[in-house]
């Protein structure tokens, strides 16, 4: 399988694009770029928990739908959710009706709101490898990194749920901890 592909405007752009005109804007605006603030990085981790077992696409394509009924993923008002919200998300066809996941996302809502201002943010970042070599090609990808482990174990030793190392490393990837974009990729 090729790493690149190059589009119709002539750019080379990680082939996991393929020819999806959403997928295509994530990858050029969002996805390796440095993300910062404890509401976007809660919501990165309530989305990279539904996205477990799923594709991608199917969250991304549901994403305004989630911000919609999860209230813009503010962490406060998201902790604030209960049985009756849990019951209204289940019947919502927009989004991913597994219970498990819905809790897990109310249930770290709760404890992101009791962290300080920013320390959320703080601690994700600090789980940031040093800049290392740009991969060449998809095998080069790992699915998982001692530091998305470590992410995961403290995250874990503090109660949150859905943040195992494959997932924290998507999320890693995608708010721009780290920079997976394949070398020639013009976003590289």
């Amino acid at each position: 399988m090729t790493s690149l592909i190059v589009g119709l405007d002539g750019r080379a752009r990680c082939a996991w694009v393929g020819g999806d005109a959403e997928y295509r804007r994530y990858h050029d605006e969002e996805w390796g770029t440095p993300l910062h603030g404890d509401r976007v990085l809660f919501e990165k981790m309530a989305l990279e928990g539904f996205q477990a077992g799923l594709s991608w696409i199917t969250i991304l394509r549901k994403r305004p739908r989630f911000r919609e009924v999860f209230a813009g993923f503010d962490p406060e008002i998201v902790a604030a959710f209960g049985p009756d919200d849990i019951e209204r998300l289940m019947a919502d066809a927009g989004i991913i009706r597994n219970r498990a996941k819905i809790e897990a996302t109310i249930g770290n809502a709760r404890l992101v709101a009791e962290m300080a201002d920013g320390e959320l943010d703080e601690l994700m970042w600090s789980f940031a490898p040093t800049a290392g070599i740009r991969p060449a090609s998809f095998a080069d990808v790992p699915a998982a990194t001692a530091e998305s482990t470590a992410m995961s174990k403290e995250l874990r030793r503090r109660g949150f749920r859905f943040v195992g190392p494959t997932t924290m490393y998507a999320l890693m990837q995608s708010a721009g901890l780290v920079d997976d974009h394949i070398d020639g990729c013009w976003r590289a």
